[in-house]
């Protein structure tokens, strides 16, 4: 066989042995598809959301939904395996550092990882959604460094709540949004319920907002600056006659020679 012979069967050997590679194989870097789980940032139910989206582009839902595995005996059991083994492996690198440990004890699949997850934020929920709720209505701007930590915290609070199936609604969470302004914020709030604003609209009212007390912070204070008075100095005072004791301002000394 000629060199030319041999290159194109290995490269059509290669073409078959990639058609036949699972899609999910061709996943290099986990992490840039699904954020990791830590239950603040990224909520449970958001990260349901991606890694089932993941899952079903890379055709392993069957993995982690109630598709029974197939029997140990059976010839695809092992690239079965292999395979739960990867998805597995996706989920233990998209939960947090303190959330691996749970998952990982006593979890030889994907479905047990996923279901370990599942009893971790849906169990107990009512005393999560009492805590978080009391969190929810006492959150202010006051309270948060700047008005854009402010707006997160609401959100992520808002995100958990509907973790545990109590959902903020966002007319709800525009009221509350609102609620939590200090008094400067007064005509902008009247505002945004005057309109209805939703969410995005409210928070744009609010940044422009900010940038305009910003503004005419620095205005009023150049105007401050420019306008202060100039202290005089004080003249000596003469207590026998009741007058002020003229003095000439001094003459700079001077070491230069005279004559």
């Amino acid at each position: 066989m000629t060199d030319d012979g041999r290159k194109e069967e290995l490269q059509s050997s290669s073409d078959k042995t990639a058609k036949n590679l699972h899609p999910a194989y061709s996943v290099t870097n986990v992490q840039s598809k699904i954020r990791t789980l830590d239950g603040t940032k990224v909520t449970y139910t958001s990260w349901v959301k991606l890694f089932r989206l993941h899952a079903v582009a890379y055709q392993v839902l069957d993995h982690i939904d109630n598709t029974s595995p197939p029997i140990e005996t059976a010839p695809e059991y092992q690239s079965w395996k292999e395979l739960d083994a990867l998805v597995l492996q996706w989920i233990l690198n998209t939960v947090s550092d303190n959330l691996l440990p749970r998952v990982m004890d006593n979890t030889t699949t994907a479905r047990q990882a996923w279901l370990k997850l599942e009893k971790i934020y849906l169990s107990n929920k009512k005393a999560r959604a009492g805590a978080l709720e009391t969190k929810f209505c006492n959150l202010t701007l006051a309270s948060c460094s700047n008005l854009d930590e402010y707006c997160e915290r609401l959100k992520d609070l808002a995100n958990q709540l509907e973790d545990v199936d109590h959902p903020v609604t966002e007319e709800r969470l525009v009221l509350q949004l609102v609620w939590g302004l200090p008094a400067e914020y007064d005509t902008t709030a009247a505002l945004i319920n005057a309109n209805n604003a939703d969410w995005d609209l409210a928070r744009s009212m609010l940044e422009d907002e900010v940038i305009r007390q910003e503004a005419r912070q620095k205005n009023t204070h150049s105007v401050h600056v420019a306008t202060a008075p100039q202290q005089q100095p004080s003249q000596p005072y003469n207590p026998s006659t009741g007058s002020q004791i003229y003095n000439p301002s001094p003459q700079p000394y001077s070491n230069c020679p005279r004559g």
